[in-house]
């Protein structure tokens, strides 16, 4: 019986001896790997068998799941990959994630109306409301100008999800990152300045309306339906204690109490803050669910882990979430954000990035086992990518974590200043050094804490400039494909979804 292309590839990420894990990312010595050759062409025939019979599926969809993967760059998610291969004790290089077993990809250019490299809220204003804007700037127009509070009602964009909610759908957003951040707030709020996320934001003048504010007041279908994340702070009043940390007070100095506000608002409504709180949740009670789960971000995975988790993984918030939303009629729409990749990027923090990268992936698997595909459009994308690399001539199998700079025999070759460099580095960020470069022969590069070299001494890594993938699967996703513009992803789900 022939198998599926899906199950050769993760047949042959066990053909490779996992020894080469047992010794430290930087030991040149016992470095040979025991590589069992697949049949390669019969490989490709077969892949090509699955992909002549794939099923192309027509009509509308009834729901969107929108994954955004921030600062999820084409470097990503191959060194993402083979992580998780890796630790999963197999073949790194043709380990299969989640999102690449999407059959229909496109690749989105992410400048902004102003910038080569973009920000995450004139990326994501693009990919929910059909329009780029400046860098910056959420959810209005292009012509508006920085700070003009104004600019939030007369050159306000609508976005999918209030289109949606507008016609009876549900709503939701999911983030490892403030719930106000770019990503999420693109789709609720309306602001010439992505950093008003509280009123201690906003300028002096007045006449403004904060993120979080706006978040509270959206009443498109009577609210959002699911909101998931960090942020917390921004909710609360500066004279209140945070409800889990005790040395912590809320962000806000209008006095408000945004979370009372809500409640008020949805008395059927369910706030939760914490892990066990997020366990009790009633998934069939009616009224919407929220839930802050860090005064700001919500912890990187590989330190939410470490220790007994005080917040849920992002994996468990989209389950609850598409249970929840699946009970309506009219379908939902969804986003998921893993926030986090992005901030790992900027302190020039590998391991955490992928770690998180890996997370985000285990979310779409879960997505994925709970949807139907026939009536659900699952699109996995990044809003931009980083200046973040995988460089040298590593032979397979060699830890993604450790060093390039390997020869053929399997020894160290160092570079032309006599010091070897690791498999992944930045362009720029925090792990440049004004003069000599460290030799990090004898450092774990593998260590949770390590920050890769860069090249250009900067407080935080910057955005990349180049196009980033889109994956999709369901209804008409074959209409994902060549080389798009960012905003034309709107106009693509939008058709798709029959609005």
């Amino acid at each position: 019986m022939r198998r599926s292309r899906f199950g050769l590839l993760l047949a042959s990420s066990f053909l490779f001896s996992a020894t080469a894990f047992a010794h430290p990312a930087n030991d040149a010595e016992n470095r040979e790997v025991s590589i069992a050759a697949p049949d390669y062409y019969a490989d490709g025939q077969a892949a090509l068998a699955d992909i002549l019979a794939a099923k192309q599926r027509n009509g509308n969809a009834r729901n969107l799941i929108i994954f955004i993967g921030d600062g999820m760059g084409v470097s990503t998610i191959t060194a993402g990959r083979i992580y998780a291969g890796q630790k999963n004790g197999g073949d790194g290089e043709s380990h299969v994630l989640a999102m690449d077993a999407l059959p229909h990809a496109a690749l989105v250019k992410t400048y902004s109306h102003d910038f080569q490299v973009a920000d995450s809220a004139a990326t994501a204003t693009a990919l929910v409301t059909g329009s780029k804007t400046k860098s910056g700037m959420l959810s209005v127009g292009p012509m508006a100008e920085r700070n003009d509070c104004a600019a939030g009602t007369t050159q306000r964009l609508d976005t999918l999800f209030e289109i949606g909610a507008d016609a009876g759908k549900a709503t939701g957003i999911i983030s490892t990152a403030r719930i106000t951040h770019a990503t999420p707030a693109s789709t609720y709020a309306h602001v010439p300045n992505r950093g008003w996320e509280s009123d201690n934001e906003l300028p002096e003048n007045g006449g403004c309306t904060d993120i979080a504010t706006q978040m509270i007041a959206w009443d498109h279908g009577g609210g959002l339906d699911v909101i998931l994340g960090g942020g917390r702070s921004n909710f609360l009043p500066k004279t209140m204690a945070d409800p889990e940390y005790a040395d912590k007070t809320g962000w806000r100095s209008d006095g408000r109490n945004l979370v009372t506000e809500w409640q008020a608002k949805h008395p059927q409504g369910q706030f939760v803050y914490d892990a066990a709180g997020f366990a009790q949740l009633d998934i069939g009670a009616d009224g919407p669910v929220l839930g802050l789960f860090e005064p700001s971000h919500m912890q990187y995975e590989a330190d939410r882990v470490a220790q007994t988790p005080t917040e849920p993984a992002l994996a468990e918030l989209v389950a609850l979430a598409i249970q929840k939303l699946s009970g309506n009629k009219d379908g939902f729409i969804l986003m998921v954000e893993g926030g986090r990749i992005d901030h790992a990027h900027h302190g020039g923090n590998a391991k955490r990035a992928l770690e998180d990268t890996i997370a985000f992936d285990t979310a779409i698997a879960k997505a994925l086992e709970m949807v139907n595909l026939d009536e659900t459009l699952v699109l996995v994308t990044a809003d931009h990518s980083h200046v973040f690399t995988i460089a040298g001539y590593p032979p397979r199998n060699n830890p993604i974590l450790g060093l390039g700079s390997i020869d053929e025999d399997g020894q160290i070759a160092n570079g032309k200043d006599g010091k070897p460099y690791t498999t992944l580095g930045y362009a720029n960020g925090p792990g440049a050094v004004m003069g000599e470069r460290e030799d990090v022969t004898h450092v774990d590069t593998q260590a949770l804490d390590y920050r890769q070299q860069a090249l250009v001494p900067t407080s935080s890594e910057s955005h990349g400039g180049e196009d980033v993938a889109l994956k999709a699967a369901g209804p008409q996703s074959h209409l994902f494909h060549g080389t798009i513009e960012q905003n034309t992803v709107f106009h693509i789900a939008k058709h798709i979804l029959g609005l």
